[in-house]
């Protein structure tokens, strides 16, 4: 007979939400077999962006290979001069999902700090499996430093941020930044990024068949990737980026994950081996979170105190 692992506790706001997303029915584990009715289910963005009352246009860029992909740019009304320009990259398990998903965690920047945030399309698998989807973020990158100028962005702070499988990728572009010599980027924001195949913490254990993006969906999401190769040692740490052997020589870090999600373990160790290659990182564990939690109680006081979170990060990096 199998026991039921030990897990840390949810927040209770968060388990509150839990009980009424699972009463309806959404927590289901995604499968390759149920992946075309996530996909329906994620078509349409439930964020109110017009709230930030930013300039948005929408435009084709270069892709991996030439390929064409659809991106958004905002921009805050009359701006002049040059400000950051940041690099969104959205979630969805690498399988689902489009550019608006999340991005009203970076869309503030515009607001206070004149950014320029471009976020893009990128292809997803199964039918872009790995390097489609890093390689697409990489060129996305390289185009918006081709364009700074035009853009009103400064070439010499630029960031690029996710959520999810976009933190993953955001950290797979780092790397390729750093590896090919590519755009200098000012800061990665990785938000409880998407970052090991290997399926072997405790964290992933401890989260299977329960809360948002559980241990079978994450599986489904790495094999949708990477095939046959998931787990094995013929795996990119450009798509999985807790492969990586050197976390030096990366822009500073923002990292954070709950302690109630599949994450939790890969996203602390990520963490640590940038601190322990000399690198710069804060991390946040809130506890009690699920994955995505903040979707789920976006008034609540947690949700708050990780907005202020990571608004003081950025507001730091900034200023330096």
């Amino acid at each position: 007979m199998t026991s039921t692992p030990k897990r840390p506790p949810y927040d209770p706001e968060v388990a509150a939400a839990l009980a009424m997303v699972s009463a309806n029915g959404a927590l289901q584990p995604v499968t390759l077999g149920t992946l075309k009715e996530m996909r329906a289910r994620g078509e349409t963005s439930n964020e109110d962006l017009g709230r930030f009352d930013l300039d948005r246009v929408d435009i084709m860029i270069p892709g991996y290979e030439g390929a064409e992909l659809t991106a958004s740019v905002f921009s805050r009304r009359g701006r002049t001069g040059a400000g950051p320009g940041v690099l969104h990259l959205h979630g969805g398990g690498m399988i689902a999902r489009n550019r608006f998903t999340g991005v009203s965690v970076v869309l503030p920047w515009a607001v206070e700090h004149d950014a320029v945030v471009v976020t893009v399309d990128y292809r997803l698998a199964p039918e872009h499996p790995d390097p489609y989807p890093v390689e697409d973020c990489y060129a996305a990158l390289v185009w918006l430093a081709g364009h700074a100028e035009e853009y009103g962005i400064d070439p010499d702070r630029l960031l690029v941020a996710g959520t999810s499988a976009g933190g993953g990728l955001a950290a797979g572009t780092a790397l390729l930044a750093r590896d090919r010599g590519g755009p200098r980027l000012l800061g990665q924001m990785l938000c409880c990024p998407m970052l090991d195949d290997r399926d072997r913490t405790v964290s992933t254990a401890q989260f299977e068949g329960i809360g948002v993006w559980d241990r079978e969906s994450n599986r489904t999401g790495w094999t949708a990737l990477l095939g046959a190769r998931r787990g094995t040692s013929d795996v990119s740490p450009y798509a999985a980026p807790a492969r990586a052997r050197d976390l030096s020589g990366l822009p500073p870090a923002f990292l954070d994950v709950g302690s109630a999600e599949v994450f939790r373990d890969e996203v602390v160790a990520y963490a640590s081996r940038i601190w322990a290659d000399g690198g710069v990182a804060e991390l946040h564990v809130w506890p009690g979170g699920t994955h995505g939690w903040e979707g789920l109680a976006p008034l609540g006081r947690m949700a708050r105190q990780a907005a202020a979170s990571r608004a003081g990060w950025i507001a730091r990096l900034l200023e330096t």
